[in-house]
């Protein structure tokens, strides 16, 4: 049985019945539930606090699966990109970016892309498969368990795939990620980024924790956003604005700035309505150019001006700067290579469209 795929609770329960069933003293499953998460091993011999025979039977039982290989690149601003291999083709990257003492690792929830967005190179990637739940936590789980890295401060998921298109998985994640006998990152440090799937999002607000959410908007208009997400055909802007409103105080609007497609005054006037009526937050983000070769990011300067019409109209805007950009930190990207190092053709990224 894979532990790392319930819940912390569910996995107590299920060591708690393990222990008495071998007949063992109470407190080996107070040493064994932590090694899964809290002060994680990569296998179970690495639990030298327990006997051996103990560490057998573990593993044995509850074999701990881990990603089947890493590949890493380093940029000079510091961020680290990663891509861990799993089984039947999930290779997914994760982004490691540190900013101070805040260390963010941006993981990603599926393989591929069903949504095709045209700025992003996941979403030309297509669909390939969802990714499990403790495939998810797993990319937080490999660096702690790397002495190098060690465990982020912030998690959002914002990495290949759309998070609420595959919510079975995300959800327990998310349980995995934030509870105390897992990861024990506190839900306000958890940004979940969509594109906006109506009915999931219901489902992410019903949710008790505070967990953050952001809206990958990227055009303020239902007119304009269909020409780069073609998601807008199924859930309008005005729905997904509607069902955000289950969130105050916990949205932001990321808005990836393309020259002539999304950054002119008028376009800064309608982002500033969508922001003010909910409160929102926005990132500017300068589009990554190898996000999106057909398209070019506004310059540094348009940006500026469009942030500052933003916060004149009394909206928090940020304009942000593109980090790893002597590496390949677009998303997508890493994979895109590594599959082309293997001869990998690209209609083998398609996948199933769901």
């Amino acid at each position: 049985m894979n532990l790392l795929d319930v819940a912390p609770q569910e996995a107590a329960r299920i060591i708690d019945d393990w222990v008495a069933g071998r007949g063992e003293a109470a407190y080996r499953a107070r040493q064994i539930l932590p090694r899964l998460w809290q002060r994680p091993v990569a296998t179970w011999s690495d639990a030298t606090d327990l006997p051996q025979d103990l560490r057998s039977a573990l593993e044995s039982a509850f074999p701990l699966p881990r990603p089947g290989g890493r590949t890493e690149q380093v940029s000079a601003d510091g961020t680290v990109k990663f891509l861990f291999e799993f089984r039947d083709r999930g290779a997914v990257e994760s982004v490691l970016i540190p900013e101070g003492r805040r260390r963010t690792l941006c993981i990603s929830s599926q393989a591929g892309c069903a949504f095709g967005c045209v700025f992003c190179a996941t979403g030309r990637m297509g669909f390939i498969r969802h990714l499990a739940a403790w495939e998810i936590a797993a990319q937080v789980r490999e660096l702690v368990l790397d002495e190098a890295y060690g465990r982020p401060t912030n998690v959002v998921f914002m990495g290949m795939g759309e998070p609420l298109h595959n919510w079975e998985a995300v959800d327990l994640a998310l349980t995995i990620l934030n509870d105390p006998l897992g990861l024990g990152i506190g839900a306000r440090h958890i940004t979940v980024s969509t594109i906006g799937i109506v009915p999931k999002l219901a489902l992410l607000a019903a949710r008790p924790e505070q967990f953050r959410v952001a809206l990958s908007l990227h055009a303020p208009t239902s007119e304009a956003r269909r020409t780069i997400m073609p998601v807008e055909g199924k859930y309008p802007l005005a729905s997904v604005l509607a069902a955000l409103r289950r969130f105050p105080k916990r949205v932001t609007f990321e808005y990836v700035m393309i020259r002539d497609v999304n950054d002119s005054e008028q376009d800064a006037r309608e982002l500033a309505r969508h922001a003010l009526a909910l409160g929102a937050l926005v990132n500017l983000l300068p589009l990554h150019p190898g996000g999106a070769p057909a398209l070019e990011p506004t310059a540094r300067a348009e940006a500026r001006r469009f942030a500052k019409l933003l916060r004149d109209q009394g909206v928090n805007a940020t304009l942000r700067r593109s980090r790893g950009l002597d590496i390949s930190a677009a998303c997508g990207q890493l994979r895109t290579e590594v599959d082309q190092r293997r001869d990998i053709p690209p209609e083998e990224h398609a996948g199933v469209q769901q």
